[in-house]
């Protein structure tokens, strides 16, 4: 594991940037989100950390544990994609989700990046309204599917 020295204390909780992690710690938090296939090997979950322009972890501090995830995908110079944010059922609710989603926006924007986006799951716009997101009238996420089962 090698956080970087940015770290932000409250609540028992840092928020970490991260280049490597514990790969069953990243999937159990990918577990969580319901993004996870159990034919995917966790090996490759460091490469995908890596890859990543940014990736943090709120971890517990007295635990040491992975309790929440996000991540930039960036060409790192105009556009910054987010993804993958999710915070473990049991500990929600304590602001640990809008505080990796401030980290990683802060990180974008002190990138110079003018355009931040994410597509957001049914139920959790509220959630990124409230941090500063709004709709984007008039387009459609699509996904490619062609070739999909």
């Amino acid at each position: 594991m090698q956080p970087n020295n940015r770290a932000e204390e409250g609540d028992n909780v840092r928020i970490l940037q991260i280049s490597s992690w514990d790969v069953e710690e990243i999937a159990d938090l990918y577990r969580e989100g319901g993004w996870w296939n159990e034919d995917w090997d966790p090996a490759h979950l460091n490469r995908l950390i890596e890859g990543s322009f940014l990736f943090v972890v709120a971890i517990e501090s007295t635990t040491g544990k992975a309790i929440g995830m996000g991540r930039a995908i960036s060409d790192g110079v105009s556009d910054a994609y987010i993804q993958d944010l999710v915070v473990r059922s049991s500990m929600r609710g304590k602001n640990i989700g809008k505080r990796i989603l401030d980290r990683i926006v802060d990180e974008c924007l002190a990138a110079g990046m003018g355009w931040i986006g994410c597509i957001a799951e049914p139920g959790t716009d509220g959630f990124y309204r409230g941090a500063g997101f709004a709709p984007m009238e008039g387009y459609v996420p699509l996904l490619y599917a062609k070739g999909r089962h």
